[in-house]
């Protein structure tokens, strides 16, 4: 009886491919802290952190961006913002990562106060009350676009604070009887699978103080309200220690995927829903990859 002999043919081994699955984000940098408010002035409100996303809505009215596809073997370095102490901006938050041109979004602008006039950020500090007149909000960076300008401060009799811009809605602009601005809303986002609304901006100081915006921006007063945590919101104008509050990123991507977290970063990972997972880092600066 014949017989088959066995096959000598080597087997060929596949080099790893780069992960064909794109991932979302939702990139959020901290919010900017309220200006400071002594007699004879009052501070504007915190503008919010800028905030960057692939999904839902990204501040300031810009188009969604474009989400990236991870590769095999490559880290990517997440960072998040911190809050802006009183009369300090937020600090960025961002991913880098070789083969992805870095996504940055800026910190919060600083409201104006007695300490200094307010700043230019991811969403402007809202303009405090000054000897020479009332404070001009301050910008939102365009490039890319992130969040909204802050209202105006008012120098008279009736002193009052300008609201600091949100990552949805511009600062409002203080008022006569001493009325100061609201913080500009936030933006609501899905990438979780529920939506929930971030970067409110901070509300100002006056006899009639500023509301926060809604996304965690801190509300006016005495002695004012820090912007919420893992929102991006600016603080709100007061007499103690309106702080914002510190940014996040959200990573969304298919549940065939793992994700690691490295050293230096606090984050989860979610379990597997509607054919994603998300991982939500809420502090640090450290790595994250892929299999």
């Amino acid at each position: 009886m014949g017989y088959v002999s066995a096959s000598n043919t080597p087997t060929v081994v596949s080099p790893t491919p780069p992960i064909p699955t794109a991932v979302d984000y939702l990139v959020v940098a901290g919010g900017g802290g309220g200006g400071d408010s002594v007699i004879g002035y009052s501070g504007g409100g915190g503008g919010a952190g800028g905030m960057r996303s692939t999904v839902t809505a990204t501040g300031g009215g810009g188009s969604l961006e474009t989400a990236f596809t991870p590769s095999s073997g490559v880290v990517y370095t997440i960072t998040v913002g911190g809050g802006g102490a009183k009369g300090v901006s937020g600090t960025d938050s961002s991913i880098a990562g070789t083969g992805l041109t870095t996504i940055t979004s800026t910190g919060g602008g600083r409201g104006g106060g007695s300490a200094g006039a307010n700043a230019t950020g991811g969403s402007g500090g809202g303009g405090g009350s000054v000897s020479t007149g009332g404070g001009t909000g301050g910008s939102a960076i365009t490039v890319p676009v992130q969040g909204y300008a802050g209202g105006n401060g008012l120098y008279s009799s009736d002193n009052a604070g300008g609201g600091g811009g949100g990552a949805g809605a511009v600062g409002a602009n203080a008022t006569g009887s001493a009325t100061a601005g609201a913080g500009g809303n936030g933006l609501s986002s899905s990438i979780t699978g529920s939506a929930v609304t971030r970067g409110g901006g901070g509300g100002g100081y006056g006899s009639t103080s500023g509301a926060g915006g809604s996304g965690g921006g801190g509300a006016g007063g005495v002695p004012g309200v820090a912007g919420t945590a893992n929102t991006g919101g600016g603080g709100g104008s007061g007499s103690s220690f309106p702080a914002g509050g510190s940014g996040v990123v959200i990573l969304r991507y298919a549940d065939t995927l793992t994700i690691t977290i490295g050293a230096g970063l606090t984050g989860t990972e979610s379990s597997a829903s509607g054919g994603y997972k998300r991982a939500t880092i809420t502090a640090g600066s450290g790595n994250v990859s892929w299999a």
